[in-house]
């Protein structure tokens, strides 16, 4: 296998993994964390890159993908979590929120932002989208591979205007980035959603390698590895860029979300062109991210409920996405923080896990005992990120450490782990102390 082979991988990872969040959280970032701009987007960089690369090498580790994956802690869990995975990464929340980003940047600038534009734009847009989902082929490969340098350049022209053209002054840090900017940036990265899509997609590049005769386990890992630093280093030049971009934008005036800072970075560097240029070029790559997506949850449930077929599926999910959309961007992302706050805990704990699975034999008591607590404190975070009142039991949850750092789930993942180890090891002896009797 040549060398050339794996940085084709890598580059297809991050066609894939290129969408909405990828734009919209890191311009965002920029514009409010101000003069602590770096500590911050270390820290996203750390959840929004590294995480995801992490999480497809440890898919390259098991045969079955995210299911025999997550499958250590219970088969029935390993279906049922995949499957909301596919649900939060397809109709419920990326898919939405790539198409609003699509409009944001590509139509909302020049016609009127209201909600028939939305709804005639979204009827196009899903539409082609099924469309082309029915018999996709290479189709999204080959546009990811076309757009993938084209969005590069158009993210070059952007930065290299922000230098020359946005002279305003970075601004100070805004409250929620004053206190603690790496550990804030961190917790943002989930909303990339990078981490849990790769829990679909890593099975795509464990395939790609398999397929060009990569059988040994270490060096599937291997090239994975090498893949994934590939698509590592054009994610973190991607979002460090963007973010300097919404660093110099916080003089030019109030933005609703990251979509519309960047469309108003590049109207302001170039004009009307830029816009129509960073619009289209968006517009394309979260309609592939969308096209994607949207194959992949039919491939997903159409192998796993009897008597639905994949056109069913594409269906189904379109017409999902396309009913979520129509509720506004601002709106999707605030009800996919608490979830993604919710999730993410559980995959870190997940692939932390696998990693270091030889440790303990892989026992599912291990995984049961880290997953089912760090879900306890993911789920009191997604209650207070939703605006649920808990404060009955925030009392007891604040005493955790890193708690003022939103990484309260670290202990008891560490915690519960030990105590299913020495769950394992007293069901050992227990066998042994009976067999001797017998």
């Amino acid at each position: 296998m040549k060398a050339k082979d794996t940085i084709f991988i890598g580059f297809t990872l991050f066609a894939l993994f290129f969408g909405a969040g990828n734009l919209i959280y890191p311009v965002s970032l920029g514009i409010e964390s101000g003069t602590s701009y770096i500590p911050a987007i270390i820290g996203f960089v750390i959840t929004g890159v590294g995480m995801p690369i992490i999480t497809v090498a440890a898919i390259s580790l098991v045969r079955n993908g995210a299911v025999q994956l997550a499958g250590r802690v219970h088969p029935t869990f390993g279906l049922l979590f995949t499957a909301m995975v596919y649900l939060v990464i397809g109709p419920f929340f990326a898919i939405p929120r790539a198409a609003n980003v699509a409009f944001e940047t590509g139509v909302a600038p020049f016609l009127n932002g209201e909600a028939l534009t939305l709804f005639l734009f979204t009827v196009v847009f899903f539409i082609s989208v099924y469309w082309v989902s029915r018999n996709p082929s290479k189709l999204v490969d080959r546009v990811g591979q076309i757009l993938t340098p084209a969005l590069f350049l158009a993210i070059l022209a952007l930065v290299i205007g922000s230098f020359f053209m946005l002279d305003g002054p970075i601004q100070p840090a805004g409250e929620k980035y004053e206190a603690q900017p790496f550990f804030t940036g961190f917790v943002e990265g989930y909303l990339t959603m990078d981490a849990i899509a790769s829990l679909a997609f890593g099975i795509i590049v464990v395939s790609s390698f398999r397929d060009r005769g990569v059988t040994d386990p270490k060096e599937l890992t291997s090239r994975t590895l090498k893949a994934g630093l590939v698509t590592a280093a054009g994610l973190a030049s991607v979002y460090i860029a963007i973010g300097w971009i919404g660093a110099k934008m916080a003089t030019e005036g109030t933005y609703d979300n990251g979509s519309a800072i960047l469309s108003g970075a590049a109207q302001i560097m170039y004009g009307d062109v830029g816009t129509v240029l960073l619009g289209l070029i968006v517009g394309l790559a979260c309609f592939t991210t969308c096209v994607g997506l949207t194959v992949a949850c039919g491939q997903f449930f159409s192998k796993r409920i009897p008597g639905l077929s994949y056109q069913a599926v594409i269906l189904i999910v379109t017409f999902i996405s396309f009913g979520i959309s129509n509720i506004g961007l601002n709106q999707i992302i605030s009800y996919s923080v608490p979830v993604l706050v919710f999730f993410y805990p559980i995959t870190i704990v997940l692939v932390a896990l696998t990693f270091m699975g030889r440790l303990f034999n892989h026992s599912p008591y291990v995984y049961r005992g880290a997953i089912l607590l760090t879900a306890i404190i993911g789920l009191y975070d997604g209650l207070v990120a939703f605006g649920t009142d808990v404060s009955f039991i925030t009392p007891l949850v604040s005493q955790l450490p890193l708690y003022e750092l939103n990484l309260s789930w670290v202990f008891p993942a560490i915690l519960g782990g030990i105590l299913g180890m020495l769950f394992q090891y007293f069901k050992g002896q227990t066998r042994t102390s009976e067999s001797y009797q017998n």
